[in-house]
């Protein structure tokens, strides 16, 4: 593989290289900004570009007129450094002015979100910074951040649709701890990038449905606990619910959206004409509410569990509720028929299960009181008054001891509450020492192969034994959908071809054993050359999970909730080799961490919202989970302590 490097005329630059060249094992191939007019340099056959720092500014031609050209152009990755990462941000619409304070030979403490080539350091990493400028934000859509200095100054950002990161910083200097590892991760990136693969699917259909939990117990080692997982659809809502999947979770991980997309864009598949399902393989997991610090929401937040976490599947069952069959599915080579073969066997009749028991006598503590809880939501509402949000989403958390008896563990609560409350994006994962078990009724994103892009916000819930049409004419529930429905317009028009997104379905309502819901539909195209990830980014948190305008909201409902959510509030799913994607929000859903369960539920504030009214909501939201966990029930007369 050949490598460049465009030498701004620094002082440090072939400190840089020598970075590169032990990262390669070969010498890279440098060429002064001045060396060549811009146009004229051949940019085939390299696998990566460097831009290196430099004086002056880079909207200067005299300073960058052949690092501009090189960016412009090149289709493979490319790491910009200090004024090369100024140019990258300038070309795509940031502003680059005077930094707050220059700095040279300054030796700071970089956070940062952990993805791209930064994947796998250290919180606090010490750089090296040698600039008079810096790149503002906030960013043009086009641009991600990355990480910040102790100052607030921009440190790092990608761009969201080309092969481009840059870092302020200096990694070739003596005083940066993590050089060397971000010149390797830029490598490994590159060598990806060179090498896509493409697998063959190999798949077997069987007559008949078998039941999920059956076969995940039987031929997965559900019941013994091994990492599997079973995105079930146990009830058929609109535009959802044909088909389910199931399988080991024995793969490659990935613990960031960076890195997911950066693995998918090498992947490829042939051969999955043959399935009538899009999911053809890939990667299974969840990206959780502080996940949102990959997508320009920042948080430090940390609840325990990964904040993104995704598994490579290469083996699994579909189960095609609409047709009535079984299909078994492996990626990879001449072994893998043999492993179809051997589970369609086991498939012939696997055991039946006994009926999950019922569940203990666990205590219920919710972690903000209902007392606190309407006082928040007035704070919430003085935020509303003072103009700072339109819609504020607020939740809290019950935790539930784990029952280490008999059916307490997570498979039999997964079974017990999809037979009480099924869901058409029910789920249930074990992986990575966390258990999840959920029962959501709303889809987050769907992009099928062509780039077509859907998504369900539920914004109003009631009781079933209420009249729907009274929650469908309701004012303040008309308002609360309303006002995600245009922000998830905004978030898809960001990656949508214009003019493409539409509300095919405005305010719904659909029902579901325990209640009633307010559900729209939103659809869009993606624009050419943006992936499902690029998508999710986008779009991410839900918004039926923060209000509006979201990165505000987002501040406040720190500031209220004071702890982080985890899992819940996030989004668990599928993103496959093909290149689609379905994804649910994380609501409905218990979350095992350690030795105790975590249930979360909320609801959007606006300024007609009754504090009341707000307590009773999410009580009904808690009811269906933990009824799987424990046989208490929550007592009204409690209400108050939020101990039951």
């Amino acid at each position: 593989m050949r490598w460049l490097v465009v030498d701004n005329h620094d002082s440090y630059t072939h400190n840089l290289v020598q970075l590169l060249a032990v990262a390669t094992g070969t010498d890279p191939e440098v060429v002064s900004d001045d060396d060549v007019a811009p146009g004229e340099l051949d940019l085939g056959g390299y696998a990566g570009i460097v831009v290196s720092p430099g004086p002056g500014h880079p909207a200067e031609a005299r300073d960058f007129a052949l690092s501009a050209d090189v960016l412009a152009r090149a289709q493979v990755p490319v790491l910009g450094v200090c004024l090369g990462m100024q140019g990258m941000a300038l070309a795509a619409g940031a502003v680059v002015d005077a930094a707050p304070v220059p700095r040279h030979g300054f030796v700071d403490r970089v956070r940062h979100t952990g993805t791209s080539v930064l994947a796998g350091l250290p919180q606090g990493f010490a750089a090296t910074r040698y600039h008079s400028f810096r790149v503002a934000e906030p960013l043009p859509d086009d641009l991600e951040p990355l990480a910040w200095a102790g100052d607030g100054v921009l440190m790092a950002l990608r761009h969201r649709h080309r092969p481009q990161v840059g870092v302020q910083f200096h990694p070739e200097s003596i005083a940066s701890t993590t050089g060397a590892r971000i010149v390797e991760n830029f490598v490994r990136w590159c060598r990806r990038a060179q090498h896509p693969r493409r697998y063959r699917l190999h798949a077997r259909r069987l007559d008949g449905v078998r039941e999920g939990d059956r076969v995940l117990a039987a031929t997965f080692g559900a019941t013994s606990g091994q990492d599997v997982f079973w995105l079930d659809s146990a009830a058929r809502g609109a535009g959802s619910g044909r088909f389910s999947f199931l399988g080991p979770l024995a793969g490659h991980r990935v613990s960031s959206l960076a890195g997911l997309a950066a693995e998918l864009a090498a992947l490829g598949v042939d051969g999955a004409e043959q399935v009538p399902f899009e999911f053809h393989g890939g990667f299974v997991g969840w990206a959780g509410y502080e996940a949102r610090d990959e997508c320009g929401f920042p948080t430090a937040r940390d609840d325990g569990t990964p904040a993104a976490h995704w598994v490579f599947v290469d083996r699994f069952v579909a189960l095609d509720h609409g047709e009535g069959s079984t299909w078994v599915v492996a990626l990879g080579g001449p072994e893998e028929p043999a492993w179809v073969a051997r589970t369609v066997a086991a498939l012939a009749d696997p055991p039946a299960l006994a009926d999950p028991p019922p569940p203990g006598d666990l205590p219920v503590t919710l972690d903000t009181a209902p007392a606190d809880y309407r006082r928040d939501v007035l704070a919430a509402q003085e935020q509303l008054r003072a103009g700072q949000s339109y819609e504020i989403c607020l939740t809290t958390q019950a935790r539930v001891p784990v029952d280490d008896g008999a059916g307490g563990d997570a498979f039999t609560v997964h079974r017990r509450l999809r037979a009480a409350n099924p869901a058409p994006y029910a789920a249930f994962l074990r992986t990575a020492g966390t258990e999840v078990v959920s029962s959501s009724p709303e889809r987050f994103l769907h992009v099928d192969g062509a780039g077509a892009v859907e998504t369900r916000p539920i914004k109003g819930t009631a009781p079933v034994d209420t009249d729907p049409a009274a929650l469908q004419a309701d004012p303040k529930t008309r308002a609360e959908n309303l006002m995600v429905v245009d922000l998830l317009r905004n978030d898809l028009g960001r990656v949508c071809v214009p003019g493409s997104v539409t509300v095919p379905h405005l305010m719904s309502v659909e029902t579901l054993p325990t209640v009633h819901q307010l559900v729209t539909t939103v659809r869009g195209r993606l624009r050419p050359g943006t992936s499902a990830v690029d998508c999710l980014r986008a779009c991410f948190p839900p918004g039926s999970m923060t209000g509006a305008p979201k990165l505000r909201t987002t501040e406040i409902v720190d500031a209220l909730e004071q702890r982080p959510r985890g899992v819940y509030s996030g989004t668990i799913g599928w993103f496959s080799v093909s290149g689609a994607a379905d994804l649910s929000v994380v609501i409905r859903t218990a979350v095992r961490v350690g030795d105790e369960w975590r249930v979360g539920a909320g609801g959007a504030v606006v300024l007609d919202s009754d504090p009341d009214a707000e307590v009773a909501e999410v009580l009904l939201k808690l009811r269906a989970p933990l009824a799987a966990l424990t046989s208490r029930r929550l007592d009204p007369r409690q209400v108050s302590t939020g101990r039951w």
